[in-house]
């Protein structure tokens, strides 16, 4: 199968809405990847598995899914308001819960490292701090997940 025949099968699919949340928030951990590494001067790989971070993946994936159902199915049906009601949750909980949940994890990380003097392997180890967005962040990676599906869909399409 060439891949001409793969984009006319997947074109205007619930196939092209998966592959367009998948591949926007690969995308965006991507590009999380590429200015880590260009800031930092050092290649850290974990950088593709770690939430928190300049763009949001989970805000590019939901949104990219919203957008690619909206051009299929038309932005005034139920199953785009049901997607965009999915994808504002989830952009809440990342700028929100989650980013107050690392900030929590900062806060007791610092008042463990005084309490056991530099130790903290007798209590298991430090929290993980870098859990949720900023508001930008999430802007972002919303911006590019909506860019990003009506490219992919163009390129399906053409």
């Amino acid at each position: 199968m060439n891949l001409d025949a793969i984009r006319m099968t997947v074109a205007n699919t619930g196939y092209e809405v998966i592959l367009c949340a998948l591949a926007s928030a690969c995308f965006a951990q991507l590009i999380k990847f590429i200015l880590f590494t260009a800031q930092t001067r050092r290649i850290n790989f974990k950088i593709f598995t770690t939430t928190g971070g300049m763009p949001s993946a989970h805000s590019a994936g939901v949104m990219g899914l919203s957008t690619m159902v909206g051009i299929l199915q038309g932005y005034d049906s139920y199953l785009f308001a049901v997607a965009i009601g999915f994808s504002a949750i989830i952009m809440y909980d990342a700028a929100g819960l989650r980013r107050a949940a690392g900030k929590t994890a900062a806060c007791l990380n610092r008042m463990m490292d005084d309490f056991y003097h530099n130790d903290m392997q007798n209590v298991g180890g430090k929290l993980k701090e870098l859990l949720g967005h900023t508001p930008l962040e999430v802007f972002v990676g919303a911006l590019f997940g909506i860019i990003f599906a009506y490219t992919m869909h163009i390129y399906m399409v053409s």
